[in-house]
């Protein structure tokens, strides 16, 4: 069996590569940024029921009446199960000071106990929120204005996005004496859901009644885009 020589070999394939990566167009990478906004349709809010009494037990029944009394009254209102979600419960010793400078002792016990709730009809969010003031709710722990279908609003941003980034990618191509080649690769960096508005405070501080303004969200979105550059043209 004769041995052929692996030299002249590689040399005959670095002699055919050498051109190809020589005549690799040059690649352009620009990034841009899309904005949609669109107009509320559901709201979720934070609920909270807290109460002091003497003993644990007292204490945790009176938040569990009046939570279970809150609870009705979503669901009186025509808000679904599945929008309905109880979280947070906690139970903690309520410490006082003494007069005789010992250690503190417990004085009683503070429960507390909240609700999520999705609302999907946001012209009944406040005579809502004004019926379960009088139900035993007494914190609002959180609110939120948000899309029950984001996805048509973020694509519309999407869109806007590649659109920038292709304007940009046009300009600097023209500016530096390049035309504008194919496109290589597109990635989507993010898409941001709206940040929801975060809000605590008690109702004994709210008004008879709450007036609601959702106004507008905005999402974003961002893409990256490489394109080839060629020579300017004639």
């Amino acid at each position: 069996m004769r041995l052929v020589p692996l030299a002249p070999l590689a040399l005959v394939v670095s002699a055919l590569v050498a051109p190809i990566a020589a005549d690799a167009a040059p690649e352009l990478s620009v990034t841009g940024t899309g904005t949609a906004t669109a107009t509320p349709d559901m709201a979720t809010l934070r609920l909270g029921v807290g109460h002091e009494a003497d003993t644990a037990a007292e204490a945790m029944a009176l938040v569990s009446d009046d939570l279970g009394r809150v609870m009705a009254e979503l669901q009186a209102a025509g808000i679904e199960a599945r929008d309905i979600q109880t979280s947070g419960l906690n139970l903690s010793p309520v410490w006082g000071d003494r007069a005789d400078g010992k250690r503190p002792r417990i004085t009683g016990y503070s429960a507390a106990n909240g609700v999520t709730v999705r609302v999907r009809e946001l012209d009944g969010l406040g005579p809502l929120l004004d019926t379960v003031i009088g139900t035993g709710a007494n914190t609002l722990d959180g609110l939120s204005f948000g899309l029950q279908e984001p996805g048509p609003v973020l694509d519309e941003a999407r869109r806007a996005a590649v659109a920038e980034a292709r304007r940009k990618a046009e300009l600097f191509a023209s500016a530096s004496g390049q035309s504008l080649g194919s496109l290589v690769s597109i990635v989507e960096q993010g898409a941001s859901q709206p940040m929801p508005m975060r809000m605590k405070m008690s109702f004994e501080s709210m008004a008879d009644s709450m007036p609601m303004a959702e106004g507008e969200l905005a999402l974003d979105a961002t893409v990256t885009m490489v394109f080839e550059l060629g020579d300017a043209a004639e």
